[in-house]
């Protein structure tokens, strides 16, 4: 097969199995029809030994070498819920469908690659893992009990997270906490307010504290992490003529490595002080960008779009957790992420099974 002809087919295979993935629903929590789908489909193309069940979540063994670096390529089933004109469908050269970009694109890369590299001469084991309820919070996501109930996870020498990112190369993530911090008043009539005590009055100075605070940069193996701490929702009050005896407002703070969460939610108590009571309620460990990994260097070279930190959390932070470096690479739109008809452009798609290929079969032999 010519390389021009080999070029259009894998292109329409990627199209296709994309188109069929989209197809399938797959909002958080009801991930099962998907990973139904794809158990058959890799237990055809593959066969039966080489899949691990688990709940709704599946790890595939593409190509198991003793000796050989261990790699994982990562993707999450679930989408979020958003609104579409129509079912998926392609129109030019997008493809539209909820999760179209995030991150069922890198989906379909991983499933192309997997039935189609030569196994036999991969120079690394290779292991894909396809998870649910990515796009809930941190303690209800389920790639945490695949870490801990699967030692291969554990025992990686790498991991790439295909989240969408139009074929940049995300170093690392910032952490993320959220805290509900609780400021107490006293009711009164709000024709009578002296006779009360306004909880969201007393909590003015902490918010104007907030509107004067500026991002954090900070330096992290020479790539900048931007430290931001944003006030995000806020409830008070029963009525409109009451005056509120408690206002609740929730804080995210978005933080570079190598902090914890816990020195985080230790800063934002000092932060509050006496005026009310902070309660942790979400808590997100950042990752290192490991910028210097042999295999870091080696994806840069294989054609990606550009490098920079990612300025936001995802689950390469799970895996430094555990002392296996992580990135993000996808070739999902990333513009697109949870927008009303997504879409992904396809020749992202197409550049993307490329950037993947050319890193698994010229892969350094070890770190």
């Amino acid at each position: 097969m010519g390389a021009v002809q080999e070029a259009s087919e894998i292109s329409e295979a990627l199209e296709r199995t994309l188109l069929e993935i989209t197809a399938i629903d797959s909002p958080i929590g009801e991930e099962r029809a998907l990973c139904d789908h794809l158990e058959a489909r890799f237990g055809h193309s593959l066969g039966n030994a080489s899949l691990i069940r688990f709940h709704d979540s599946l790890i595939v063994r593409v190509c198991e070498k003793p000796g050989a670096p261990r790699v994982a390529l990562v993707g999450h089933l679930d989408t979020v819920r958003t609104s579409h004109d129509g079912p998926a469908r392609v129109e030019g050269t997008r493809l539209y469908g909820a999760g179209a970009a995030d991150m069922k694109s890198g989906l379909a890369v991983m499933i192309e690659l997997a039935e189609r590299v030569d196994r036999s001469s991969l120079p690394c084991d290779l292991t894909l893992i396809f998870y649910e309820r990515e796009e809930g919070p941190f303690e209800e996501n389920m790639l945490g009990p695949l870490i801990d109930n699967f030692d291969l996870l554990r025992e990686l020498d790498f991991a790439i997270c295909l989240e969408p990112s139009s074929n940049e190369l995300q170093l690392g993530c910032m952490g993320s906490v959220h805290c509900t911090v609780h400021f107490e008043g006293r009711t009164a009539h709000s024709a009578r307010p002296w006779q009360g005590e306004n909880a969201i009055l007393k909590a003015a100075p902490f918010l104007q504290q907030l509107a004067e605070r500026e991002p954090n940069e900070v330096q992290v193996d020479g790539h900048s992490f931007r430290e931001v701490l944003s006030p995000t929702l806020a409830h008070a009050g029963g009525g409109r003529n009451v005056v509120p005896d408690r206002f609740e407002l929730n804080l995210n703070y978005r933080f570079a490595p190598p902090r914890t969460p816990q020195q985080v939610v230790d800063e934002l108590r000092k932060l509050v002080g006496d005026a009310a009571v902070l309660e942790p309620t979400d808590l997100s460990p950042a990752c290192r960008p490991h910028a210097d990994h042999p295999f870091v260097k080696h994806l840069t070279a294989c054609g990606v779009s550009g490098v920079k930190i990612k300025q936001a959390w995802t689950d390469v932070a799970r895996f430094d957790q555990v002392g296996v470096p992580a990135v993000n690479l996808g070739p999902g739109t990333q513009s697109q992420a949870h927008q009303p008809n997504e879409y992904t452009e396809l020749p992202l798609l197409i550049q993307g099974y490329e950037i993947f290929r050319r890193f698994i079969e010229g892969l350094p032999v070890g770190p």
